[in-house]
């Protein structure tokens, strides 16, 4: 799959050109039937006192099975892509595997950063359900009372649209399965945070709709 054109990379890597960090074009995850090939990358910026400093690279996997899925939108413009929201929806309900590869930039408390992340999924979330808090109370340990160092992974794979697993490695790519999140409520919402009209990282959603462009 090509690299998008706002990245950067040899040929087994493409580099996020804001942070420098490599991601590499084709991983193989716990669970996934098979390799997923890199889409896009991007990353997360966050203002303090007019500031912005930049919290972290991101990397958007598919598995490359899944283009087949969106041979309607073969020959439409990044842009077309970017603001079709309807390509985006498409890829969250695949029944294929996605994967998001999260590289922390900074040191940050791994309270700090679930905050910021509840903070974008709440206001996603319609009248929760049970099923929905619970999934929330999953995610939140996962993150409460650690640090978060820079160069941490954390690893986001969507194994079906309802269930997703949540891995946190400081030592490279996960070889176990993450603790698993079963919601469609919040595996929708959070696929949104970062894919929706509003994504935390603008230039994530945009160098993913390169990708696509390209690769389809």
């Amino acid at each position: 799959m090509a690299a998008s054109s706002s990245s950067v990379g040899n040929a087994e890597y493409t580099e996020e050109p804001a942070t420098s960090v490599k991601f590499p074009k084709s991983v193989n995850l716990p669970d996934c039937s098979g390799p997923l090939s890199l889409l896009g990358t991007g990353y997360r910026e966050k203002v303090f006192a007019i500031i912005g400093v930049k919290v972290y690279a991101a990397g958007f996997y598919v598995n490359p099975f899944m283009l087949k899925d969106l041979s309607p939108w073969k020959g439409k413009s990044s842009n077309e892509v970017e603001k079709d929201s309807a390509v985006f929806r498409s890829i969250y309900e695949s029944a294929l595997e996605k994967s998001l590869q999260i590289i922390l930039v900074r040191d940050v408390d791994g309270k700090t950063f679930w905050d910021a992340l509840d903070e974008a999924i709440s206001p996603r979330l319609n009248a929760p359900t049970p099923v929905d808090d619970s999934a929330l109370s999953t995610f939140r340990s996962i993150f409460q009372g650690r640090s978060l160092n820079k160069g941490t992974l954390i690893l986001l794979t969507w194994l079906e649209p309802s269930k997703m697993l949540v891995s946190v490695s400081s030592n490279g790519l996960p070889t176990n399965s993450g603790a698993p999140i079963e919601s469609l409520n919040v595996t929708r919402a959070l696929f949104d945070v970062f894919f929706g009209e509003s994504p935390v990282s603008p230039t994530l959603k945009a160098s993913v709709a390169a990708g696509l462009a390209s690769a389809l």
